[in-house]
């Protein structure tokens, strides 16, 4: 018997009229989804920018020092996710850079230009120092400090300084141990001063008015006095020239070191140079004790400093004019010069 073939026809998908059935259970679940993927889409868009770009300045403290460097210190808030934090520097100049995390364990860094990359290892917050050298220029007399900052700072000049021009107005001034703090809006700003004169003079100034007052005995009992001096100071050249050709003979027994050593008065240094660190006051005393000359290396040991940081003072106090820099046996022999020159 042949059998006979029935085509099966599906109902649930053709109507009489020939219209195409769907499923409205489909329908369902994707308008459900697309929403919510599309919100998904759109919180990730705005979340990952605001992770990448966080960061703020919380403090952002100056302190220029006498020689013209600058120490700065920094506290910044940054997102914790990030694994590492670009921080574009004030220059390329950088000495002792250090950088701290908000769990007190200093962090590494590179440095390449102006531009210092830190591991951030989860911290929230970045507390960073470093010196730089970039800052301050000199022209005759005349310091200029300037700076281009993106967020507001404080500024503290050094001691014993004169401000003779400021480009923008600071939001506030404050005088601590003789020194000023400027707090300073953001934006490019410049500071020109000076270093003060010594305050030694004055006193005798002030007393060339009462000298009217004198009458003539008083004159006189000075005049007798000043006679007296004069003959006595004659009488002592007299008997020190007496003694001068013993003296220059004994000097071929006295070591070389000696004898130099109390031919350099490193106060009358100090004095023509008032805006010279403490730290290089110290270097100057050294080499003058041993003499008015001395290697860096013995410099580096005596002083426990790093070959950078002491090349970096030596270099400081050859700008000053006060010594010069001779290479013997491959080494840096640093001599403190015998006639420092006035600055003008």
């Amino acid at each position: 018997m042949n059998q006979e073939i029935v085509p099966i026809h599906r109902k649930e998908t053709i109507q009489q009229d020939g219209m195409l059935f769907v499923r409205s259970e489909g329908i369902l679940k994707t308008m459900i989804k697309a929403p919510l993927i599309l919100a998904g889409l759109i919180f990730v868009s705005l979340v990952i920018p605001i992770q990448t770009s966080f960061s703020s300045t919380r403090t952002l403290n100056l302190v220029i020092y006498s020689d013209g460097s600058v120490h700065v210190s920094n506290q910044i808030d940054i997102d914790p996710l990030l694994p590492d934090y670009e921080l574009e520097l004030f220059g390329s100049s950088i000495d002792n850079f250090v950088a701290v995390g908000d769990t007190g364990f200093l962090l590494s860094d590179e440095i390449i230009e102006n531009k210092a990359t830190i591991d951030t290892f989860g911290s929230s917050s970045l507390k960073i120092d470093y010196d730089i050298h970039d800052l301050v220029s000199k022209e005759g007399r005349v310091w200029t400090f300037s700076i281009n900052s993106t967020s507001d700072y404080t500024v503290l000049m050094p001691a014993n300084t004169v401000i003779v021009g400021m480009s923008i107005l600071p939001n506030n001034m404050e005088l601590v141990n003789d020194q000023t703090i400027f707090d300073l809006k953001n934006g490019t700003s410049e500071i020109n001063y000076i270093f003060g004169v010594p305050i030694n003079s004055t006193p005798q100034e002030s007393t060339i008015p009462n000298q009217l007052s004198f009458n003539y005995i008083t004159a006189a009992i000075i005049g007798g006095a000043i006679v007296a001096g004069v003959m006595t100071a004659v009488l002592i050249i007299k008997k020190k020239q007496s003694k001068s050709l013993s003296s220059i003979i004994q000097t071929e027994s006295i070591p070389k070191k000696q004898i130099q050593t109390k031919s350099f008065d490193t106060e009358s240094i100090f004095v023509l140079r008032p805006e010279m660190r403490e730290d290089d006051k110290g270097i100057i005393r050294f080499i003058s004790e041993n003499g008015g000359q001395a290697f860096e290396s013995e410099l580096r040991k005596k002083f426990l400093q790093p070959r950078t940081t002491m090349w970096r003072a030596v270099k400081r106090l050859e700008r000053l004019g006060v010594i010069e820099i001779d290479k013997k046996d491959m080494q840096n022999l640093v001599k403190l010069k015998k006639i420092v020159e006035k600055e003008e």
